[in-house]
């Protein structure tokens, strides 16, 4: 069963990897706590699958991260994943995604890429790792491609996270800037403040 669907308007997604996924509800649950609605669960985690389907249970919208094969996406839809990410433009997830009707999120890089993805069916495109070239870069490829919406990650910290949306990004990924420690033990009081400051710097 599909968790609650992906709001597409939300201006963050969370993501979670680690090495045991045993701590992804929790964390899941602090984030939405503070405002953080969207949340992905990292494939190579193990576990990942167990917590989708925990997470899905509960209704939050949470995704599968690092599909690498349309057998993978089937199996994350299939413990409830809303949506699909993926490292770089891996045709045959997006068109089971697309078969699947969950919303697909490639990762890629340059323009070429960009616009594979999203002639491929992308609902949106990971450009990442978006640190390598800031949000400048992200700004000079909305120039010629300005109708596809792009998601930055990869080293976007809650600092500058305004200014990619600013740059004319449609929300921004973020890993351990935001998560911190809290997948390994650490405070999920701090984890919700980190979250709520993040917040506030969007609205």
């Amino acid at each position: 069963m599909l968790s609650k669907p992906m709001d597409l308007t939300t201006p963050v997604i969370a993501i979670l990897r680690a090495a045991t996924a045993k701590r992804f509800a929790e964390v899941t649950a602090a984030l939405h706590e503070s405002g953080i609605t969207a949340v992905e669960f990292t494939l190579n985690s193990p576990g990942a699958l167990d917590a989708l389907k925990e997470c899905s249970a509960a209704a939050y919208p949470v995704g599968a991260g690092t599909v690498l094969t349309a057998a993978d996406a089937g199996r994350a839809v299939d413990a409830g994943a809303a949506f699909l990410i993926t490292p770089a433009v891996i045709d045959e997830v997006i068109a089971e995604g697309r078969r699947l009707g969950v919303p697909v999120i490639p990762g890629a890089l340059t323009p070429t890429e960009i616009h594979h993805a999203w002639v491929a069916g992308a609902t949106m495109v990971k450009v990442f790792p978006a640190s390598a070239f800031g949000p400048n870069y992200l700004k000079a490829v909305r120039g010629p491609l300005p109708e596809i919406p792009l998601v930055p990650t990869g080293g976007v910290g809650i600092a500058d996270a305004g200014t990619y949306l600013s740059a004319g990004a449609r929300a921004v990924g973020m890993g351990s800037p935001l998560i911190g420690d809290a997948l390994d033990g650490g405070d999920l009081n701090a984890l919700r403040a980190r979250a709520s400051e993040l917040r506030d710097r969007l609205s």
